[in-house]
């Protein structure tokens, strides 16, 4: 089984340092939607991991975050793609769980569902948490430039031997070549 484990928010869709509130400030990133069509029509089972601690700093309710995933579901199968599951944590750092990245948690239990171990898994995120929890569980980071990228860059210390992209589309070629 071929699976990729992606971000949210900066990969799939445009990133907001004030959150995404509603449905309405949903918008994918161009590309984006193709590129999950893309991986869907090779055979790759795409899921999606993220922190949503705007739950827990009522920015939002559970009915609001489904709201917006359902339109992510919409988008994507309008565009020819499928995201299998939706794996969240809806907890602030401060709450210090074991579920947001940059902890595994999330990468668990993605492991436990699909019955894997996540080694080599392609993960694709825009921030250093991404990578970190990707690389933790034996993953392969992948770092985009969109969202927070270009900053996760310029700051360095990426687990090594991440490779770059300059978005998801781009990841999505990449692998669509190397794995046949």
């Amino acid at each position: 089984m071929k699976l990729i484990i992606l971000d949210r928010d900066g990969v799939i869709n445009v990133y907001s340092a004030h959150h995404i509130k509603s449905p309405e400030e949903w918008k994918p990133i161009p590309g984006s939607l193709e590129a999950i069509a893309r991986l869907t029509r090779e055979g790759w089972r795409v899921v999606v991991a993220t922190n949503q601690s705007g739950l827990s700093r009522g920015l939002f309710e559970m009915g609001t975050l489904n709201a917006i995933h359902t339109k992510m579901h919409k988008a994507v199968a309008q565009a020819g793609g499928r995201v299998e599951a939706v794996f969240y944590c809806p907890h602030a750092a401060e709450a210090e769980c074991a579920c947001r990245k940059p902890k595994a948690g999330l990468f668990n239990e993605i492991a436990a569902r699909y019955g894997r171990e996540l080694v080599g898994v392609p993960a694709v995120g825009d921030s250093l948490r991404d990578l970190v929890a990707a690389a933790t569980v034996g993953a392969r980071p992948m770092l985009v430039r969109t969202g927070k990228g270009e900053k996760t860059l310029a700051a360095g210390g990426l687990p090594a031997d991440t490779p770059v992209f300059v978005d998801l589309g781009e990841v999505a070629e990449h692998l669509l070549r190397i794995v046949a």
